[in-house]
């Protein structure tokens, strides 16, 4: 079952990529995975932190979960240790070099689903805008090469998951 699993992520992962390059859109999804980038989430706290009067609570709520995220992160990358895509197939070339080696949760998809859970509790108007983003970065991630789905999968899960744990006591 397990290397059923693996076999149709990798396959899903190749179609993926294959749409990518036959519709053009790798220069999009450059961009798309750059807006997933961390001071992002910073400028935008701090923005409606200083501007609307619910951004406090968002900057609260987002800093806290991204103190559960970020180290539940980085043991799962370093104990998991799965090799990126771009790293692990032979002959494939994505172009596009991600800041460490391996690749299971996607830390952009977990800080992207980080922010937009966030924004949805605070903003619960904006939830349909947010998780379309989030879903986008992780897609991104995978049209790169730097990502299989279920590294998208858990990296969403991971984001969402640390915002549920927090928020009930933020």
């Amino acid at each position: 079952m397990l290397s059923y699993v693996a076999d149709l992520d990798k396959r899903m992962f190749c179609h993926i990529v294959s749409f990518t390059q036959r519709h053009g859109l790798y220069a999009h999804a450059k961009r798309v995975s750059a807006s997933g980038d961390g001071h992002v989430y910073l400028y935008l706290s701090v923005g409606l932190m200083l501007t609307h009067a619910q951004g406090q609570a968002l900057f609260n709520l987002m800093l806290a979960s991204f103190l559960v995220e970020l180290p539940l992160y980085l043991l799962l990358k370093n104990s998991i240790r799965r090799t990126r895509p771009c790293h692990a197939l032979v002959g494939f070339e994505s172009g596009f070099e991600p800041s460490d080696r391996f690749s299971l949760p996607s830390g952009h998809t977990a800080a992207a689903f980080v922010m937009a859970m966030s924004v949805a509790q605070v903003y619960p108007a904006a939830a349909p805008i947010v998780f379309l983003w989030a879903f986008s970065i992780g897609g991104s991630r995978i049209a790169l090469g730097v990502h299989y789905p279920l590294d998208i999968l858990a990296g969403a899960s991971l984001g969402s998951g640390a915002v549920l744990l927090v928020h009930p006591v933020i």
